[in-house]
């Protein structure tokens, strides 16, 4: 599923933009590529989040692309549409580019090989999610766009997912769509106000408690404490995957 028309939107202005990753956050976070204002966040287009893989057997869901991942999916998005190509394939390029790119995608892999994601899925290794069986698997953000803060990445407190209500609205909408899509499709959420979110999702009845990964570190070597956290609920989670055999086969 593919949301054109958004990316219709923003395909000119794409376009024309000078090579993208040669550009800086200032020369990014302009009014032409501006979504909306959830103040005081405001959120950016990139595509990579306007395409779910629908044959996914698993989610990945983290809190909103940061600059980085925002950057490189408008560079895949614009070599796509320079090279004549859909709006849909755009953003399927953007969206196998940019997801949890760079350090953070090895330490994520790392993370699912140790708890037996691979096995469970039959594959050697979980980076052919990022690779050649990249459909089992479908990221996406509970805030879809880039969202700033300031003109920083949004790390889920200031202010706060859950207590700022035009946010959490915002979120519970999109994440609605998301679940409707995929049903009964087991979820990783990543870092503690995800996974809030998903907690929130499960008290009103739109997510099977059983269905989600709970306790899964933040994969960003920003977070310091991830193989602490990791160390601590591995077991735990190691036997959640186990379950989810009997819950989809």
């Amino acid at each position: 599923m593919t949301n054109e028309l958004l990316l219709a939107r923003y395909r000119d202005i794409i376009a024309s933009m000078p090579p993208i990753m040669e550009l800086k956050k200032e020369e990014l976070l302009i009014d032409a590529l501006h979504v909306q204002s959830l103040a005081p966040l405001e959120l950016y287009y990139a595509p990579h989040n306007d395409v779910v893989f629908q044959d996914a057997r698993l989610v990945i869901a983290g809190l909103t692309p940061g600059f980085q991942q925002m950057q490189l999916a408008l560079a895949e998005a614009q070599a796509a549409i320079q090279a004549g190509e859909s709006d849909a394939a755009a953003c399927y390029r953007a969206k196998r580019k940019a997801r949890f790119a760079g350090p953070m995608r090895s330490n994520l892999i790392a993370m699912l090989d140790q708890l037996g994601v691979h096995k469970w899925l039959k594959l050697d290794s979980s980076s052919s999610l990022f690779n050649e069986q990249a459909h089992l698997l479908n990221t996406t953000s509970i805030i879809p766009y880039p969202a700033f803060y300031k003109g920083r990445n949004y790390s889920g407190s200031q202010p706060s997912l859950l207590k700022h209500q035009p946010l959490c609205s915002y979120v519970q909408a999109h994440m609605k769509k998301q679940l409707q899509l995929l049903p009964n499709v087991p979820i990783i959420p990543l870092g503690r106000s995800v996974e809030g979110m998903m907690r929130l999702l499960v008290e009103q009845g739109l997510l099977a408690e059983e269905l989600v990964l709970w306790g899964f570190p933040h994969p960003s070597g920003a977070n310091g404490h991830r193989h602490q956290q990791f160390a601590e609920m591995r077991h735990s989670m190691s036997r959640q995957v186990e379950k989810w055999t009997s819950l989809i086969e």
